[in-house]
């Protein structure tokens, strides 16, 4: 009887060990997976600065072109008045061949007026697209930072068997 008692108990404490070493061995797994996804996510973090810092630069070279193009433009609109100017002075006096040069360079100024008005609606467009993805890469960095630190706080509670 005592024989079968003492089987018993080698028997349940066997099976009472065999299952803490178990629950030791998923806690290190768990570890082990916590700690994986803390290192993804430092990696998506150091991804995610690394863009907005190029979007920055982007975004600052983009506004860089606007105002060169809206200086453009003012520069072209003030020399297409001086060129009106100047070609209805010839008109007075009658020299339909210099007129004729500066109607000429009218036309050209006002070619360029529009190209650079087109290059300054994208460039505003650029900008406005530069704007949304900088907000969505530093969203991403949010998060990730939200997901390293619920990671790290997961890896303490796991090692301290909360």
């Amino acid at each position: 009887m005592i024989r079968r008692n003492l089987m018993h108990l080698l028997a349940l404490v066997f099976f009472g060990l065999t299952t803490s070493m178990w629950a030791q061995s998923a806690n290190t797994t768990d570890v082990q997976a916590d700690r994986k996804d803390l290192q993804n996510d430092r990696g998506d973090l150091s991804k995610d600065r690394k863009d907005v810092r190029s979007d920055k630069r982007d975004l600052n070279k983009d506004r860089v072109d606007r105002n060169k193009d809206a200086r453009d433009i003012n520069k072209d609109r003030k020399d297409v008045a001086k060129d009106r100017r100047e070609r209805n002075q010839d008109l007075k006096k009658g020299d339909t061949a210099d007129a004729a040069k500066e109607q000429k360079d009218i036309n050209h100024d006002k070619r360029d007026i529009n190209r650079d008005r087109h290059d300054l609606r994208a460039d505003r467009r650029d900008i406005s697209k530069d704007k949304k993805d900088l907000h969505a890469d530093r969203k991403d960095a949010r998060k990730d930072k939200k997901d390293i630190r619920h990671d790290r706080r997961d890896i303490h509670r796991d090692r301290k068997g909360m």
